[in-house]
């Protein structure tokens, strides 16, 4: 989800890109926006990653390299 979410990107868009339920959707970006890695903005109604949440990436995608 905070891939897809660098540019900005639509709760129905990040629900098929990511094969979620709606259900699970609203409890992932609740638990990702409580956590500051991805933020709402009304305006443009779009989801972002915030700089936390692409440091968060980051780590992670070099922790999953390291193991492989």
């Amino acid at each position: 989800m905070l891939d897809f979410a660098r540019e900005g990107v639509s709760k129905t868009r990040i629900m098929y890109k990511a094969y979620l339920s709606y259900t699970q959707l609203v409890e992932y970006l609740k638990y990702l926006q409580k956590n500051d890695l991805l933020t709402y903005d009304a305006d443009t109604q779009l989801y972002r990653s915030t700089e936390k949440g692409l440091k968060f990436l980051t780590l992670s995608n070099d922790l999953s390299e390291m193991v492989s």
